[in-house]
């Protein structure tokens, strides 16, 4: 279909896929601040004997190419979990990326108007994944300092194309760090060591992947409890669980993964931050082999800057200062190992408790995202 010679490819097969997820690497290249995923996880993640997200969801890919050459790219999602259990009518879009040319950004959002008015959804919502634990947001601010790879980055037209095709936000999201030497370490060891005792809590260390893999499932269990409230939220199910030791637990060094137990060894908290993968994977530009794998390692283990990936609390001991032994771990474990800064994940604007646990880190915003949304007929 053309608009000003604007035509829009559905991706039908693997070059296709290939082009699609290689399309960033050319509108961001030579950019300090993008992270590249890796080439060969991102083409799995849309495939459905791999991911199992894909299980319960819909999810058409499509690309706009203008004189032959790839100038945008937009993933349009129906998760169905989201849909008929959570009895949210919404349909998703992702993986939105495009040239400054608000022709190319229309014609794109116009396919995910289309789907959704065709399976009756009463609203259209993005950028973000088929879950929770996907990259959510678009860039508003923050566009000068690196990305992380769990989180997407984007040029800052973007926002306008979004604006102009009648968008308005939902979602607010804030990415904020603090500098390691600004915490109070005595503090931290008292008031763990006061928790502890008080209700009768121990913290859970690890020295190797494979006890924390033992456990991992009893984690996300917990993530679910912890999460449940949130408006958003949809629960992992057991095949994600095994996706997520897939690709993200098997990268993190055991060290990094702390859980908080009670007396009869159930988890009722754990955290985990993961070493900044950002400059290892620009160096690799998205290729695990013949090297890019050793850039991964060597940021597994001396990595001066860490991401808290994942923290996750027991609705019943959120307000007993189980934090403050998850922090204390932490602060032994990292304190030999000249990490400078610890950022946090992109976190809802209004997900107060949240932002309470970090109040004496002296936390300095450095990024903010939104998603934005569309009611549809």
């Amino acid at each position: 279909k053309c608009n000003k010679m604007i035509d829009i490819i559905k991706v039908s097969n693997n070059s296709e896929l290939r082009e699609f997820v290689m399309f960033p690497f050319k509108l961001y290249k030579g950019s300090k601040y993008w992270v590249p995923p890796i080439i060969e996880q991102e083409i799995n993640s849309f495939n459905k004997d791999l991911n199992p997200n894909l299980k319960n969801a819909d999810v058409d890919l499509y690309m706009a190419s203008k004189n032959n050459e790839i100038v945008g790219r937009i993933a349009v999602i129906i998760n169905w979990y989201e849909v008929n259990e959570q009895k949210t009518s919404k349909i998703r879009f992702g993986w939105f990326d495009f040239i400054d040319d608000f022709d190319v950004s229309k014609v794109l959002l116009d396919k995910v108007v289309e789907s959704g008015n065709k399976n009756k959804l009463k609203y259209m919502e993005g950028p973000m994944g088929f879950s929770n634990l996907d990259k959510v947001g678009v860039l508003t601010s923050g566009f000068e300092i690196i990305g992380t790879m769990i989180t997407a980055y984007n040029h800052g037209y973007y926002v306008n194309h979004y604006e102009k095709y009648g968008l308005i936000t939902e979602k607010n999201f804030h990415e904020k760090t603090f500098m390691f030497k600004e915490i109070d370490t005595a503090y931290y060891e008292k008031m763990s060591r006061i928790v502890k005792t008080r209700n009768k809590l121990s913290e859970v260390n690890f020295t190797s992947t494979n006890e924390v893999m033992k456990r991992t499932n009893d984690m996300f269990d917990l993530f679910n409890r912890s999460y449940a409230k949130l408006s958003s939220f949809v629960k992992i199910n057991e095949e994600q669980k095994e996706f997520m030791k897939e690709k993200y637990i098997k990268f993190i060094n055991p060290e990094y993964i702390k859980f908080v137990e009670n007396e009869n060894k159930e988890i009722v908290a754990f955290a985990i931050i993961m070493p900044s993968f950002a400059k290892a994977l620009q160096r690799m530009n998205g290729k695990l082999f013949p090297f890019g794998f050793l850039n991964l390692l060597w940021a597994k283990k001396f990595n001066k800057d860490v991401t808290l990936y994942l923290i996750g609390i027991d609705p019943n001991y959120q307000k007993l200062g189980v934090t403050a032994i998850i922090f204390n771990s932490f602060i032994q474990t990292l304190k030999g190992k000249g990490i400078q800064i610890c950022r946090r994940t992109p976190e809802l604007t209004d997900n107060i408790s949240i932002d309470k646990i970090w109040k004496n880190f002296n936390p300095k915003l450095i990024k903010t995202r939104s998603t934005y949304k569309l009611n549809l007929n």
